[in-house]
C-alpha cells in the first residue's frame, strides 16, 4: 500500500548521524552481553567432552546436556522470553516519559509474573523429568540408562530456570533506561564464573555432565540477583515486600503441586510400570492434576498474578474457540 501510494525508500547512509551513532554505542554492548549465553554453552560443551562415561563414553554426556537444556528451553521461551517481550514496550514508555513508579510497578508485576510461572515448572520438570524425557526420546539406541542421565542433568537445569527467566525481563529493563553496559559487565562476570564452577564441579568434585548444569543454574541464579539489586538501586527499589510476597506464596504453592505431582507419578508407575506408553499416561493424568492444584492454592493464598497468568495463558485459547466456533456456526 505504501508504494502504491507513490512511498519509495531510499538507502542514505549517514555513519554520522547522532541517532545511528547512539543505536551503535548501545548495540555493541548488548551483542557481547547476548553472547554469554553461547560462549557458556561452548564452555560447557568443551567440559563435557572431557568426561569419559563408563557406559556412552564421551560422546554421552554431550548428548545428554543438549537434551536436557532444549527441555529447559521450552519454559524459558514460554514464558521467560515472551513476558519479556510484552512488558518491553511499557517499560519503554515509562522510562522515556521519566515515570519511574509506573516502571517500578510494570517490572515488578513483570517479576513476579515469571516466578509465579517458572517457580512451578521447575518442580515439575525436576519431578518428572524420567517421565518427560522417557517418553520423548527413550528407544532404539536411546536406553533407561540415557533417560536417567539425561533426567538427571535437566533436574539441575531446572534450577535455574526462574533466574534466566527474570534475566530475560531485567535486561530489557536496563535497555529501556539506555544502560546496556551494565547488562554486559554482569555477562562477563557469569562466563568468568560458569568457567570455574564447571571446572570444580567437574575435575574437583566429580558431578559429571551434571555439575555443568549445576554451574549453569548457579550462573543463572547471580545474574538475576546482581541485576534485579543493581536495578533496585538505580530507580530506588523494585516493590521488593511485594516481590517476596509473590515468591513465598508460589514456592509454597509449588511445593503443595510438587507434592500431589510425586504422589500421582509413583503411584501411576507403582501399578504400571516405567514403560513409555505408561509415561505418557502418566503425563496425561499428573500435568493437568498439578496444573489444577496449583490454581487452586495461588487462588487461596491471593496471588495477584494469577489472573494475569491466566489471562495470558487462556486469553489466546480462548480467542480460538470463539473465532472456531463463529467459522461453524456460519
Amino acid at each position: 500500500s505504501l508504494y502504491r501510494a507513490g512511498f519509495r525508500f531510499r538507502f542514505a547512509f549517514d555513519w554520522n548521524h547522532p541517532g545511528l551513532r547512539h543505536i551503535f554505542h548501545l548495540m555493541g554492548p548488548a551483542i557481547l552481553g547476548g553472547a554469554s549465553v553461547q560462549i557458556n554453552v561452548l564452555v560447557n560443551t568443551v567440559f563435557a567432552t572431557s568426561i569419559d562415561d563408563p557406559i556412552r563414553g564421551v560422546d554421552g554426556p554431550v548428548a545428554w546436556l543438549g537434551y536436557a537444556f532444549r527441555f529447559m528451553q521450552l519454559p524459558l521461551g514460554l514464558f521467560g522470553v515472551a513476558i519479556a517481550t510484552a512488558t518491553l514496550p511499557a517499560i519503554g514508555r515509562s522510562a522515556s516519559s521519566g515515570n519511574m513508579e509506573e516502571f517500578r510497578e510494570t517490572l515488578a508485576r513483570s517479576l513476579g509474573l515469571v516466578f509465579l510461572l517458572t517457580v512451578p515448572s521447575s518442580v515439575g520438570l525436576i519431578l518428572l523429568g524420567p517421565s518427560i524425557v522417557g517418553a520423548i526420546y527413550e528407544g532404539a539406541k536411546f536406553q533407561p540408562y540415557d533417560t536417567q542421565q539425561t533426567a538427571r542433568a535437566l533436574s539441575f537445569f531446572a534450577i535455574g530456570l526462574a533466574g534466566y527467566a527474570a534475566t530475560k525481563v531485567l535486561v530489557p529493563a536496563f535497555y529501556a533506561l539506555k544502560d546496556s553496559r551494565t547488562p554486559m559487565y554482569v555477562s562477563i562476570a557469569s562466563i568468568a564464573i560458569n568457567a570455574g564452577m564447571g571446572y570444580s564441579l567437574v575435575r574437583v568434585v566429580g558431578m559429571g555432565h551434571s555439575g555443568l548444569a549445576l554451574a549453569t543454574s548457579a550462573v543463572a541464579l547471580f545474574s538475576f540477583f546482581v541485576l534485579f539489586w543493581l536495578m533496585k538501586v538505580r530507580i530506588g527499589g523494585v516493590y521488593g515486600r511485594r516481590l517476596r510476597s509473590v515468591i513465598l506464596k508460589v514456592t509454597l504453592a509449588s511445593a503443595v503441586m510438587g507434592a500431589a505431582v510425586w504422589g500421582s507419578s509413583h503411584f501411576i508407575q507403582s501399578l504400571a510400570g516405567i514403560a513409555p506408553m505408561t509415561r505418557l499416561i502418566d503425563l496425561a493424568i499428573t500435568i493437568p492434576l498439578g496444573i489444577a492444584i496449583l490454581y487452586f492454592v495461588c487462588r487461596a493464598l491471593r496471588v495477584e498474578e494469577l489472573s494475569m497468568a491466566v489471562n495470558a495463558v487462556g486469553g489466546p485459547i480462548a480467542r480460538r474457540f470463539s473465532a472456531l466456533n463463529a467459522k461453524l456456526g456460519s
